[in-house]
């Protein structure tokens, strides 16, 4: 499915990724992983995680190499981008799965914090996906697959303390967007993973008896392959189970100008007319 493809994943060494990195390989690909070997709380560094990672997959007769790098650090997108290429000679897949996620309420919030959680999942990805994008180019079936969230997509999955990671959940579905129609010219296609996982985030110790990574995994799979046409989704994936979902607008819209929704002048108007605006559009 994926003979001869060269894919980089971020977080790969850990949890999801290195359930991604287990099946992409096994699907023929030719994959490096890149894992900062960090703590619960995203602090420190350990290049022996990502390097005993690799081993592991290697020992499986798998095609799999491994660095370890700061992908806050702009300068280390691009030296992995570049030592991508320059190991397997090209790079046909990005896979941002590396994440971080803590607890804290909004007025406990430290720029500390706040800058841990949108290092990861905003500065990261873009460094990234600017660095790789003339390699992509160059791809017969170019595909960047972006991490999200049910926390962050959704109210009604929405947690206390999780301002920092949702914003940067979210964000990753801007860029989604933004790189979905830049990427169109040139063929790359850009969609998002919003995974459910018991790992060592979920605080998981041993093997999980629901909720495994490696259930997540076919969604990785799919998502980088050339099976996949289709661009600006979201594929929800949670114990073998998938959804995908996409920000639709109406038919009928023709927007900016015309949003085919209620007329109102004055926050008066907006106040009588509340019901109205806020039923949900089923179409």
């Amino acid at each position: 499915m994926h003979q001869a493809k060269t894919v980089l994943i971020t977080g790969g060494a850990r949890g999801l990724g290195l359930a991604a990195a287990r099946a992409l390989a096994e699907s023929g690909a030719q994959v490096m992983i890149t894992d900062l070997g960090t703590d619960n709380q995203g602090r420190g560094s350990d290049p022996l995680v990502v390097a005993a990672a690799a081993a592991e997959l290697r020992a499986l007769g798998l095609k799999v190499e491994g660095l370890c790098r700061d992908l806050a650090d702009g300068a280390q997108c691009r030296e992995l981008i570049e030592a991508c290429v320059a190991c397997f000679g090209s790079l046909d897949v990005l896979i941002h799965n590396a994440g971080w996620v803590d607890y804290q309420m909004v007025e406990q919030t430290t720029e500390v914090f706040l800058g841990r959680a949108l290092g990861i999942n905003v500065q990261a990805p873009l460094w990234l996906c600017k660095h790789a994008w003339p390699y992509l180019r160059q791809s017969s079936a170019p595909r960047i697959v972006l991490g999200t969230s049910d926390r962050a997509m959704y109210r009604c999955h929405a947690r206390p303390g999780l301002a920092a990671y949702s914003a940067g959940k979210m964000a990753q579905l801007g860029l989604m967007n933004a790189l979905a129609a830049e990427g169109a010219p040139h063929g790359i296609l850009v969609n998002a993973l919003s995974p459910v996982a018991r790992t060592r985030m979920w605080g998981e110790q041993g093997e999980p008896e629901d909720l495994r990574p490696e259930w997540v995994a076919p969604g990785f799979v799919f998502l980088a392959s050339a099976a996949c046409k289709l661009s600006g989704y979201v594929l929800r994936a949670s114990n073998g189970q998938f959804r995908a979902t996409r920000f639709e607008e109406g038919h009928d819209v023709e927007y900016p100008r015309d949003l085919c929704g209620v007329v109102a002048r004055s926050g008066e108007e907006l106040v009588a007319h509340w019901g109205e605006i806020t039923v949900l559009d089923a179409s």
